[in-house]
Parts: structure tokens; C-alpha cells; sequence
């Protein structure tokens, strides 16, 4: 071999290996579908309480879309510490907690990967046009059995132990008019949750558990379908006998007031008809 082959085969061998170099490395696609495996599963076991992708909305907003929508290191942010952006004062967090009903977003503890993992498969499943994702409580809800308001009211209050041995929701949270004492201060009065997160919302909320409180009591102590239905009964009857019950004290308030208006000027005029009567009887009392 020339020396000139030898000169033109290591200027071959040498471009090759820039091209090499600089061509950029893709992930293996065995790893990216592992990565959007457990984003899925991660969105089913901790997201789907309280969103859905192109379902409408549930206690938060559809997610359909929000990678297009939300700058990216914002929507990390908010899916791993979104207390701490509240704390904060960022504006658009404080706007949706306005725009849903004042429930926050809970912290639940994801790593750093599991952010990534999640992210991927929120863009994957718009990219794909994902179909509607069915939350497990709402579905549940919609299709359970029929609820029965009383004995909803017998499982919040303990008086009827849950099957599968959680806590009774007394222990925690109060509802107006409910017991002596109405029930526990550790979590939230539910006595408009019905109002504030509708029907699917609060069944997903009860059945996929997305507060860390809950999940640490229930996650291995579910709900029953026919407990789940009779509590979402219990807490429909509870809104409307709230209404109910505050028209009332207005009425009754009302009504007290005005026998009040009626009773004070017999009092406040007595005395002054005294002299007049006097002078009519001659100085007699």
C-alpha cells in the first residue's frame, strides 16, 4: 500500500469517528418504555383521584395537554412540591386553587425520577391522543351499586365498622349537626364536600385516596363499592339538609327579630302614656 492509500484511508477512519462523536446518543428505546411504564402507573395510582386526561374535570384540572400548556420546570415544580409553590405565592398555583374549590394539590413525595417518569408519559399520552382516562372513583360512582344516605351516616360516625377495618371518617373530619360533638378536627369539616368536589370528584377522592394521610390509613383497608356508595349518599343528604337547615335559622332569626321590633315599643312608651292619663283622671294614677 502508498503511502498516499495509507494517507486516505486514515482521513476515512478519522471522519468517521468525528461523525461518531458528535452524532447525539439516544436513549435506548427499551429504557424510555420502561420510563413511560411507571409514569403510567405512577398517574394510576397517584393521580387519577383527583385528574383525568381528556376525561373533563375532577377535585383538579384535565391534564390533557398540560405539557404544551405549562412552562416545564413550573409543571415539575408543581407535581413534586406543590405546597412549597403555594407557600410561595406563584400566582397561576394560587389562581387553581381558587378555580377548584380551595383544595390544594397534596405533596405526595415523588423522587426526582419519578417526575421524569410521569412527564413522559403525560407526553406520550397526548402525543398518542390518549382516550379519556376513568377515574377509579368516579367509575365506581357511576356504575356502583345505589347508596343509602343512613347508613353512610352509621359508617362516618363508626357506628357500622368499615369491612376491610380503616378508621371511621369521625375520627378525622366533622360534618354539621352530626354527633355531640360533630367529630374529629385532625383533617377538614366535610359538611359541603359534596358541593365543593361533585359527585366523581369525592369518589375518586374516597377510592383512589390522594392525600398522604388517607393512603397511610386506607391504602391496604379500602372502601367496599357499597360502603363508598352509601358515604357519597350520606354527604349528598348532608348538603342538602345544611342548606336546608340554614334557611331555617334565617327564618327563625328573622321571625325573632321582628317579635323583638314588636315588643320594645310597648316597653320604651309605657312610662310616657302615664302622665297624659294622670292628667285625664284628675291627678289619679
Amino acid at each position: 500500500m502508498t503511502n498516499r492509500s495509507k494517507a486516505r484511508g486514515g482521513r476515512i477512519i478519522a471522519t468517521l469517528l468525528l461523525a461518531v462523536a458528535w452524532s447525539p446518543i439516544s436513549p435506548p428505546p427499551q429504557a424510555s418504555a420502561q420510563t413511560e411504564e411507571q409514569g403510567e402507573k405512577l398517574f394510576s395510582d397517584r393521580c387519577t383521584a383527583c385528574h383525568s386526561i381528556g376525561g373533563g374535570r375532577l377535585v383538579g384540572p384535565d391534564l390533557k395537554g398540560v405539557v404544551e400548556r405549562r412552562e416545564s420546570s413550573w409543571l415539575r415544580r408543581i407535581i413534586q412540591e406543590p405546597d412549597k409553590l403555594l407557600a410561595d405565592g406563584d400566582e397561576l398555583a394560587t389562581q387553581l386553587l381558587r378555580e377548584f374549590n380551595n383544595v390544594p394539590m397534596p405533596n405526595v413525595g415523588l423522587s426526582e425520577d419519578e417526575v421524569d417518569a410521569l412527564i413522559a408519559y403525560l407526553e406520550t399520552a397526548a402525543s398518542a391522543g390518549q382516550a379519556q382516562q376513568s377515574p377509579p372513583g368516579g367509575s365506581a360512582a357511576e356504575q356502583g351499586p345505589p347508596g343509602d344516605a343512613k347508613s353512610g351516616l352509621r359508617l362516618f360516625t363508626g357506628a357500622t365498622r368499615l369491612a376491610n377495618g380503616g378508621a371511621a371518617c369521625a375520627a378525622c373530619h366533622s360534618v354539621a349537626g352530626v354527633g355531640a360533638l360533630g367529630g374529629g378536627s385532625l383533617g377538614p369539616d366535610l359538611t359541603g364536600v359534596y358541593q365543593r368536589l361533585g359527585k366523581a370528584g369525592l369518589a375518586a377522592a374516597l377510592k383512589g385516596l390522594p392525600f398522604p394521610s388517607m393512603r397511610e390509613i386506607y391504602e391496604y383497608r379500602p372502601l367496599t363499592a357499597q360502603e363508598l356508595a352509601d358515604l357519597l349518599a350520606f354527604f349528598a343528604q348532608a348538603q342538602g339538609e345544611q342548606a336546608r337547615s340554614g334557611n331555617s335559622r334565617f327564618f327563625l332569626l328573622g321571625l325573632g327579630g321582628f317579635a323583638l321590633l314588636m315588643a320594645l315599643p310597648p316597653i320604651f312608651w309605657r312610662n310616657r302614656i302615664r302622665p297624659v292619663r294622670q292628667d285625664l283622671l284628675g291627678g289619679q294614677s
